[in-house]
């Protein structure tokens, strides 16, 4: 019951206020969601210390759901320390988000209508996270994304948001087009879509070979290749990042739900569930790790010269995902969920923070025209550099867990990477040095948003300023929860996640990292030490300089960005100065879009309107409503005039019909 309790609390509320929000009203829809949230909220912790403390993991069968053939799939929830890590995310976040929503979206008219988007997203969230197989799975993933399109473009009202809501649909349709693939050639390949029954048959399926697009593949390679594809879409991954910076038009609490802990892990969520799959991929969990290495790069890049607040943020979010996907690529699944941990925190804080900061200055978000509000708002100042020194890694090298949040986590998949560079592999030593790089960009513009934000002069209208003022508490009191989570999470949570991860994860997850990657014998070469007692069996004593490259390029990108927009009114001759190649180059995100809508969107449109003019007009309707049916109808318009109403017409015309029988009939006599 307290399974079913946890997923189904939300869907009742947006149920609730979905359907009857008019008639309860904006005070009674806004109570009903948000306490039913707490409730799961409430209850999902408890299940975290059932599951990852005293290894209570269960199924839960719901009800017989697919039966056709050997398709057979129940409706049923599987619970592991996985699962329960979710759940806390998910419910945690999604509650304070409900809270937080009371105050930002106070002026809005359609208050029942966001908080039940707010909840189902949360409940299609909880289906995808506790599925214990591949069709419960796919159901809460497009879930997702149907709640994530109605979320986005919230305000339907305004282009930009509906824009923005389509190209998130329909990028997210992409990678599912290879999530669904993926889903079928399991069933080819095992007969079963049920997880269990699926990995127990990995083994003697491992040298099976399919053929797909016209070449022989690996079969777990391409069912392990596919479901990354879905991944990178729903996870905003290089090539399908697009997206994820235009969801910035939907409301700010929507930012923090969406980036922050839920939509946008899914795919890490998929490929550390799959893990089995890709302990036996070894390609595709080089190419993943190759790609989350370069995300993490690019998307911070991106992040240094972005000029809204909200867009700052939202690449950032796609560099940290970055960093969870190479480290699930070297085998450190372990660190890839730690770190997705921790980033809900000290991420949802930024969002919101950064919304409280929206809401002061009369919903400005142009950083350009913000700067010394921070004796206006005191309690977001402070909870924005709790988040930003969790996101940058700050924490004494060398203890592991002594720092904040992201320091943690993020110190965590960077010696990863390392140990899987150190075995040998090439896509583990580009991760180490992408990592070790966009820690240093991380930096650079996580302090540039606080010192263009909160100090210096302040540039924008003198009235904005004016009735600039701190968020009402049901504002603040999330922003102070999500910062003692950014500060201590690291902290509290660093010895079940990682130092004794084995007994934590109790074979949900593989600790350690792939076994073909990091050999224990490579170690001594490296003047290395092991122990049972640390990480997963295998933490390892680190040279120096490993340690010490992301706190030292953390303290390099602030004193950076100090001297860039601080030193002597920095912050206006730098906004001067913009320009020049690399600067566009940058502030036009690699022009990803520029390509897209140059090759992809006008060749669709090229495509579609052959098939409309040519197609449709030149042929079907040409031959069609234009052609046939036209000459039908211009001949019925003709006989139709035979019909005058004189009954003397009608008996000259039977006349002459009879005439033309007789002679038909003496014609053939005479024959």
């Amino acid at each position: 019951m307290l399974y079913k309790i946890i997923v189904f609390a939300p869907l009742i509320g947006a149920l609730i206020a979905g359907l009857m929000g008019r008639r309860l009203g904006d005070k009674v829809s806004m109570t009903i969601t948000t306490a039913l949230l707490m409730l799961s909220a409430v209850l999902s912790w408890v299940a975290f210390v059932k599951v990852g403390f005293n290894h209570e993991g269960t199924s839960v069968d719901v009800m017989r759901w697919f039966d056709i053939g050997d398709l057979k799939a129940n409706w049923a929830f599987k619970i592991d320390t996985l699962t329960a890590v979710m759940l806390v995310v998910i419910t945690t976040v999604s509650a304070l988000v409900h809270l937080y929503s009371w105050g930002y979206m106070e002026e809005d008219p359609s208050k029942p209508r966001f908080f039940a988007y707010l909840s189902l997203f949360t409940f299609a969230m909880l289906m995808l996270v506790t599925a214990d197989n591949f069709i419960q799975l796919f159901f809460g993933w497009e879930g997702v994304g149907l709640a994530s399109y109605l979320l986005i473009g919230f305000w339907y009202k305004k282009p930009s948001a509906n824009d923005a809501a389509i190209k998130a649909f329909v990028t997210n349709r992409v990678g599912d087009v290879g999530l669904a693939l993926g889903v079928m050639t399991v069933f080819l390949v095992f007969g079963s879509v049920n997880f269990d029954t699926v990995f127990a048959a990995l083994a003697e399926n491992s040298d099976r070979v399919l053929p797909f697009l016209g070449m022989e593949f690996n079969a777990i390679e391409l069912i392990a290749f596919l479901l990354f594809i879905g991944a990178m879409g729903k996870s905003a991954q290089f090539v399908l990042h697009v997206w994820l910076p235009d969801a910035m038009e939907g409301p700010t609490p929507v930012s923090a739900l969406i980036h922050a802990a839920t939509m946008v892990t899914a795919g890490v969520f998929l490929v550390c569930r799959m893990f089995p799959v890709y302990e036996l991929a070894p390609v595709t969990s080089g190419f993943i790790t190759v790609v989350g290495a370069f995300t993490a790069f690019f998307a911070a890049t991106v992040g240094l010269v972005q000029n809204d607040i909200k867009r700052v943020i939202a690449y950032s979010t796609c560099s940290q995902l970055g960093y969870m996907f190479f480290a699930a690529g070297v085998g450190a699944y372990n660190a890839a969920m730690f770190h997705l941990f921790t980033h809900a925190f000290f991420k949802a804080l930024l969002f919101l923070g950064a919304g409280s900061v929206i809401h002061a200055l009369h919903h400005e978000q142009d950083m350009r025209k913000m700067g010394g509000i921070w004796k206006a708002v005191p309690i977001t100042y402070i909870v924005m550099i709790i988040g930003t020194l969790a996101i940058t890694g700050v924490g004494i090298p060398g203890t592991g867990n002594i720092g904040f949040a992201g320091f943690a986590s993020k110190d965590l998949i960077i010696e990863s990477a390392y140990d899987a560079a150190h075995a040998g592999s090439a896509a583990g030593a580009f991760a180490f040095w992408a990592g070790i790089v966009a820690a240093l960009m991380t930096s650079f513009y996580s302090w540039r948003l606080i010192f263009m934000t909160f100090h210096g002069k302040y540039r924008g209208k003198k009235e904005v300023l004016d009735h600039a003022h701190e968020s009402p508490l049901v504002m603040t009191i999330p922003l102070i929860l999500l910062a003692i989570g950014a500060a201590f999470a690291g902290l509290v949570f660093y010895k079940a996640f990682a130092y004794n991860a084995n007994d934590f994860w109790h074979h949900a997850l593989p600790v350690g990292g792939h076994a073909e990657l990091a050999p224990s014998n490579l170690y001594a070469a490296a003047e290395t030490t092991a122990s049972d007692a640390d990480y997963g069996g295998g933490h390892h004593s680190y040279p120096g300089w490993v340690l010490w490259a992301p706190f030292i390029v953390s303290v390099l990108g602030f004193i950076i960005a100090w001297f860039t927009y601080m030193y002597k009114n920095g912050v206006e001759k730098r906004l001067a100065a913009e320009g020049g190649f690399v600067y566009r180059f940058l502030l036009n995100k690699w022009y990803i879009d520029e390509i897209y809508d140059a090759t992809i969107v006008r060749a669709t449109k090229w495509l579609g309107d052959t098939f409309w003019k040519r197609g449709d007009i030149g042929i079907i309707d040409r031959f069609g409503p234009n052609g046939v049916a036209a000459a039908a109808m211009a001949g019925a318009r003709r006989l139709s005039k035979l019909q005058s109403g004189y009954l003397y017409h009608y008996a000259f015309v039977m006349l002459l019909g009879i005439a033309a029988i007789l002679a038909l009939v003496f014609r053939s006599v005479g024959g």
